[in-house]
């Protein structure tokens, strides 16, 4: 897909990959529709947008309010025309803590921003994006929805269901003219900590031992995979590593991670 004038919602626009996936998308002359919960992060990205000379739009919007998320397809296509792509970047994490110590409250809440979201704002644009000469729906999973960290067990299954999701949505839209693209980022250089309203240590914290990736180094390669139309995308050393290591020897693979991060748990 040649991005140029296209219209791409990006969530989790004010800030880390978002706002990186939104300069980026700036570059190649797509018009953004962006959107976050926070108003002044959001106005910041939308400020770096305009000064590339890019046509832009801003949403405030939390993922997981459904009657928002109903509406913001109208609100999109009345500021910059028809939704030719949706990139679902919002995200959370959990606090971090054993299954045993998480309340409901929160653990619902990462579920319905890190799956119950993306699932509601795909509905609501799938229609439009099926009726596009061509469209693009790309997700954005984790190396948690196939590594487990300890401490972060619900948001790796948060992840895991968005991987199986994308995948089973891909293969429903194998004969239409929609690419589906699901992402597994490694440990980068944002701060979902803070915008998940923690300050603890987290599974992609940059001051893990793990080997990060720059935010900014992701999103291109994402809105690479748009352009190119690929259907799985793996970014860092360590969600590489992990991917690989998972799958030959699974049990392995935990105990490395729990080396890794166990010193991290409350």
């Amino acid at each position: 897909m040649d991005l140029t004038n296209k219209v791409v919602v990006v969530t989790g626009a004010g800030s880390g990959m978002g706002r990186e996936i939104s300069l980026e998308l700036a570059r190649r002359k797509a018009k953004i529709a962006l959107v976050d919960f926070r108003k002044e992060t959001l106005a910041e990205t939308e400020k770096m947008v305009r000064a590339l000379k890019a046509e832009c739009s801003t949403h405030l919007l939390d993922v997981a309010d459904s009657a928002a998320v109903a509406k913001l397809p109208a609100a999109v296509t009345k500021a910059l025309g028809e939704v030719d792509a949706l990139i679902n970047n919002a995200g959370i994490i959990q606090p971090f803590v054993k299954v045993n110590e998480l309340s409901m409250k929160d653990a619902m809440h990462v579920m319905n921003v890190n799956f119950n979201g993306p699932l509601m704002l795909t509905k609501a644009f799938l229609p439009g994006l099926i009726s596009r000469p061509s469209a693009h729906i790309l997700n954005v999973s984790s190396m948690g929805a196939y590594a487990p960290v300890p401490g972060q067990s619900v948001y790796g299954a948060s992840k895991a269901a968005i991987k199986l999701f994308t995948e089973g949505l891909r293969s429903e839209l194998m004969n239409t003219k929609v690419g589906v693209t699901i992402v597994f980022p490694g440990a980068i250089e944002t701060n979902i900590a803070a915008n998940s309203g923690m300050t603890a240590m987290t599974a992609e914290s940059s001051e893990s031992n793990f080997p990060t990736t720059k935010a900014d180094v992701a999103a291109k390669l994402m809105v690479d995979a748009i352009a190119n139309n690929k259907p799985r995308l793996v970014i860092g050393k360590d969600a590489k590593t992990m991917d690989i290591l998972s799958r030959i020897n699974p049990l392995y693979a935990a105990k490395l991670i729990y080396k890794q991060m166990a010193s991290l748990l409350k």
